[in-house]
Formats: structure tokens, sequence, C-alpha cells
């Protein structure tokens, strides 16, 4: 018999729902497909979807199946008569029904939901309670309710909700689901015919945005993406390692996740540039350069091309040739696209002719003709096929077929920047530099059309080169993006200066950009610190106002020399790791080596970036270079000015300063032997 106490009713309802789960997936599970497949294909596809599907049932025993309950005035969408009696949703990460088909958990992305996320006090949205649930581990352990449509009531923040923002993070990034916020609600469910550009600074969510949005995309438009795609792009594989759990803990399974280099991996990338070679072959101008290299292998005629067939002989003259190429050239292509359309415009060329004279030639006489050996010799030596890591390799080798089609693009001096200083015999023995390999998918694209998706996520944004925007642009023109970042992080030398710019070299000039500037994450004391650098390396962002009530803990300490200073950097590790929660020492990529040593020594096994943490393992040791989007409840940051000075300029240094101060979700022990950042102050 259910108890009257509240919180028993809810286990048991959780209890309940557990179980639906479990006959969910075991009636999928027992699905017999024998007798409705036609085939042994059509067995294969409908199997995958089944195994999909039990995946996606799956109940995740540390991850709450709901965590929230909306009980409205009125039924949803129905006339509000007085009298009326409205209904009460619990509110999940996924749809879970009983055996007659009704909801017991409704999905979070359902519009019924919605007011979970958006109802206030000022307008409630015809909810007259919002109940939002406690979780230790997978059991339920407190509620917490809003009476939204009761004026006695004062407006409170919820305690519950700071300690789920709060709570110690042990293994990967988590979802938001249910901490996500109005201004966050937003922009995961706008549209997916439009794009939208997130800035956001440390803490505010960014990321876990734009994860939530692809899972909203999916559910509100399943069939359209699944026919055409979604993809996640990260800076690196440790993020994406870190934020891979996020999606199928919201039941999506299908969505990939990549790098740029990724998407750009035509040629092994064994080499470096130097920084002022980098930023000139990222400059969007090269796709220019580029484009004329391609279209100078194009020659104008120089001879009719005569195709006998039988006993006659069918002449196309110099003069018609080349106005079919012309009339090619002009409708300006893709490279690949005009070559294999040149040769059925000359046998079309032939077969008026014929028909001309008294012939009936169809369409297998054209295709034929096509395969004519003259017809094809005269398109090779007239628009000849072009690869595209050669054509990168001859113009950064050849000093005149580099000249020839930058000029009026880049000045000499850029042309010598990105010219190799030492020859190459050829291309398999090239150390292609990353940007060289965003060059070569250029080419590609030029050749040949890339394949669009129906929607790219692309995080860290700001430190992409424009002609890496173009490459991602690429992958999305007949789709849309969700573009997240911050102009203050950019730590590239390349590094985006407005997102206006940024979208326009993606190809989407249109993006509504929306700024987040509530911080969630990171502590008040923290935020307030770091935002000591933003008029040294972002003057036009405004700060982040951290919303959380606990302060956090943060300090300043000042070590002795060398040997003491490591000491007392292993010294506050070890601090640390008594408190509860994950811990992340961050240094300068050339401290690392000496870092990791004084850690063993000291008995504290530690991990890379990209590593899971768990209850046995939480420290892990961090360069620099590798912390962006990254979080740890407790950072050590070892030496700000070694952070700064490790990057070819100062601003950019600021900016990677900036990112190691921030990565902490709830204390902050910054330690330094040498003098602190002037920009820092006292």
């Amino acid at each position: 018999m259910p108890s009257d106490d509240p919180l028993s009713r809810e286990r048991a309802h959780l209890a309940d729902s557990r179980a639906a789960l479990r006959s969910m997936r075991e009636d999928v599970q027992s699905l017999d497909i024998r007798d409705v497949t036609a085939n042994w294909v059509n067995a294969e596809v409908l199997t995958r979807q089944i195994d999909e599907r039990i995946k996606a049932l799956a109940d995740l025993s540390h991850t709450p199946l709901f965590f929230g309950r909306l009980d409205y005035l009125h039924a949803p969408g129905a006339e509000q008569a007085e009298g009326a009696e409205g209904e009460r949703f619990y509110i999940g990460r996924r749809h879970v029904h009983d055996a007659g088909g009704d909801p017991m958990v409704i999905d979070w992305r359902a519009p019924v939901s919605q007011p979970f996320y958006r109802a206030s006090k000022k307008t409630p949205m015809d909810i007259a309670l919002r109940r939002r649930f406690g979780y230790t581990g997978g059991d339920l352990t407190a509620y917490e309710d809003e009476h939204l449509s009761d004026p006695a009531e004062t407006a409170a923040t919820s305690k519950l909700l700071q300690q789920e923002i709060e709570r110690p993070r042990v293994g990967p990034m988590r979802d938001i689901v249910a901490t996500i916020q109005p201004e966050q609600d937003e922009i995961v469910r706008s549209g997916l015919g439009g794009s939208v550009c997130v800035q956001g600074g440390p803490g505010t969510g960014k990321t876990a945005v734009g994860l939530h949005r692809v899972a909203y995309l999916l559910y509100a438009h399943r069939d359209r993406l699944a026919r055409t795609g979604t993809l996640v792009i990260g800076p690196n594989a440790s993020f994406l390692h870190y934020i891979e759990q996020v999606l199928p803990a919201l039941g999506e399974l299908e969505v990939k996740q990549a790098t740029v280099a990724d998407l750009v991996a035509h040629v092994e990338v064994r080499g470096t540039d130097e920084a002022a070679t980098a930023v000139v072959k990222g400059d969007a101008r090269m796709a220019e350069v580029l484009r004329r290299a391609v279209r100078a292998h194009v020659t104008l005629p120089t001879e009719q091309v005569v195709v006998v067939r039988g006993s006659r002989r069918w002449r196309v003259p110099e003069y018609e040739l080349t106005a079919i190429v012309q009339e090619l050239l002009d409708r300006d292509i893709r490279y690949g696209a005009a070559r294999e359309a040149l040769p059925q415009r000359i046998a079309h060329a032939v077969l008026v002719q014929m028909e001309r004279a008294g012939e009936a030639p169809d369409d297998r006489v054209q295709d034929a003709v096509a395969r004519n050996p003259a017809v094809k010799a005269a398109v090779k030596a007239i628009w000849p096929p072009v690869d595209p890591a050669k054509l990168v390799f001859r113009l950064l080798s050849d000093a005149d077929f580099l000249a020839l089609h930058a000029e009026g693009v880049l000045s000499g001096e850029e042309q010598e920047t990105i010219r190799w200083a030492k020859p190459v015999r050829s291309v398999k023995s090239v150390k292609w530099a990353a940007a060289d390999a965003v060059l070569i998918d250029e080419a590609t694209d030029l050749v040949q059309r890339t394949h669009s998706l129906g929607h790219v996520v692309l995080d860290e944004a700001q430190d992409l080169s424009p002609m890496q925007y173009r490459a991602v642009g690429r992958r999305c023109t007949t789709g849309s993006a969700t573009v997240l970042g911050d102009l203050a992080q950019g730590t590239t030398p390349w590094a985006t200066r407005s997102w206006e710019e940024a979208l326009a070299h993606l190809g989407k000039s249109e993006a509504v950009v929306e700024e987040l500037t509530a911080g969630f994450r990171v502590p008040t004391d923290v935020i307030t610190y770091a935002s000591r650098l933003l008029p040294h390396i972002a003057p036009g962002l405004a700060p982040v106002a951290s919303v959380r009530e606990n302060p956090g803990f943060f300090e300043v300490r000042r070590t002795g020399a060398d040997a003491d200073a490591v000491a007392e950097v292993v010294g506050a590790c070890e601090e640390l790791l008594s408190r509860e929660g994950s811990v992340g020492l961050i240094a300068a990529d050339g401290r690392v080596p000496v870092l990791s040593a004084a850690l063993a020594k000291a008995g504290l096994s530690h991990l890379a970036p990209g590593e899971e943490t768990t209850a046995s393992a939480r420290l892990t040791l961090v360069p620099a270079s590798l912390a962006k989007g990254l979080e740890y409840d407790y950072v050590v940051l070892d030496e700000p000015q070694a952070v700064v000075a490790g990057e070819p300029d100062e601003r950019t240094g600021l900016r990677r300063l900036y990112v190691t101060l921030t990565r902490a979700v709830s204390g902050l022990i910054v330690t330094h032997a040498d003098a602190l950042p002037a920009q820092l102050g006292d």
C-alpha cells in the first residue's frame, strides 16, 4: 500500500518507472524478425536497428531516470475552463511508458517539458507546481517544490539545483539536462533551419548547450537527420573523450565525433610549421591561390577533334571546343564535375552533326562517342586530372608556380614564408604540417564537392584559422551549424578576432550570435580573479557573472625556489586529494616532466588528459596546451608566468593563462616562485 509520505511515493514511482523501462527493453529483445524480412540485407539492417534500440533503452543505474515533475493547472492545450484538472508529468532523460502506453516519464525535449526550464513566478506557463528531485548515486533522496501559481510564495534559489551544479565530478563530462537554464534552453530548442553561434565565458555551459542542442534536434527532426547525419567537432582527442558520454546518457548513440584534423586527414601529418608560416597558410586568401592553381590546369584547345565511327568521320572544330570549355569555366562548377561533363558536351556536338546528316542517335550513341579514344585524348589534354596533394606540393615547392597564382593575393614576403626552404623530392617524402592538410582539403573540394551533413556542432571554435572554418563549413553547406566558443580563450596565433568574421568564413553569415554570461561552473572568487585578464585579452567581452552561492576555495601561494617549489606543488595536490572530487594539476608544457617525476616520487599516481578519472584515480596532470574544455573539482595551477612564457606572444600567453585559471569547479590553488604576470595585479 503506498505511503502517504511524498518522498516514499516518488520513490515508488521511480521503481515503477524503472520496471516499465525494463519491460520496454525486454519487449524489443523478444522481437522475432524471421517472418518480416525479405532477405538477409533487410535482416541485417533491422537487426542493427533493434540492437541500437536495446542500447538506447538501457537503464543507467547511477543516472536518475527522472529529475523533475510538473503539475499543470490545466490539461496542456485544453481550454482553461473553471474546475479543469491539470496533468502531472515526470521529466527525465528519455520517454518511458507503462504496459498500456501511458507515459510514466516524459522526454525532456518534448514540448510539454519546456516549462520545467522556462516557467517562473512572473511567467508560470500554467504550472501549479515544479518539483526537483535530489539523488545520491541512483537513489532518490530529496525533493524541492516551487508553487509557481501561489503569489504568497516568494521566489527562491533552488538548493537542489545549486547542489547538482556543484556536485563533485569524477569521470567524463556529464549532461546538464537537470540544470538547463532559460537562456540555455532557448538556444537548445532553436530550430534546425538556422545556425547559432554561442559566445560563452568559462563555466557558462556552452559545450553542454551544444551537445544538448544536438540531442534536441535529433528528437525533433530524427528522420531528416538520420538521412543527412550529425557531427560534433572538438579541438583534440582528449576533449572528445571527455564529452563522449553526454549524448549516450541522453539516449543518442549515433552522433559522430571528430577533430578538424580528422576531417582533413587526406595525408599523414608528420611535420610542424613556424607560427608565421601557419598563419599565412591558414589565411582565407589561400583559397583564391588554390582556385587559380586548379583552374590553371585547363588549356584551351588548339586543334579539332575527329571522331571516327564506322566509315564516317565527325569533326568538332577548335572554335566550338573552345566555346564548350569556356562555358564550363564560366559556370565555375567543381573542376572534377566539369571534367566529367566535357566528354559528354563534345559527344553532344557530334550527335547534333549526326542528326543533321539524317541519323537518329540515342543516349547509348552519345555515351559511346564520349568514350571514343579521340574524345578521351582531347579531354586529357584540355582538362587533365588534378591530384590535390600534388597541387599543394607544387605550390609550396615551386617558387614560380606559387608566384604565378599568388600574384596580387599574397605579398612576396608571404610567399617566401610558406614556401619550403629545402627541396622535397616527392609527395610521398613530404612531412606535411597540419595547415598543409587543410590546404589539400580545400583543393580536394575544388575538384570534387565535399559531402554535407544535416547539422554540425563546432566547439572551441575560436582557435580555428579561416581555412579551417572553410573546411568545417564544407561539411554543412546544405545543413546548419552550432558554433561554440569564447574569444577570450583563443590561444592560437590565428585565433578568431570576431564571430562575424568567423561565421563568414564558415559560410554561415546569417547565424544568430548568442552570448552566455551567467557562470554555473566556476566559483565566484576564481572567475573574479581570472577576469582581471579580460581587459588585456578581449576588451570587448563582458566578464562572466557567477551564479554560484558558494564562493569556492581560492588561494594564491608563493613558494620557495626549485626543489622546494616542486615539493609545495605536490603538497597542494595531496591537500586537495583529501577532499571529495577530481583534482587537476595544470602546468606549462615544459614543466610537466619535472612535476610528473615529483608526483611519482611522492607516490601519487596520476592520469593524462583524456584518461577517465575514477574514485581511486582522481589526479590528472594537465599540460596547459591541453587544458581547454576540461574541468576538475579542484585545480592546482603551477607557475602562471611559465604558462604565459610558453606561448609565442604575450597576448596568446595571457589567454592560455585565462583558460588554465578557469578549469576549477570548487577550488583553485595558484602556486608560484616567479613573479605573477603584472596583468593579474596584486
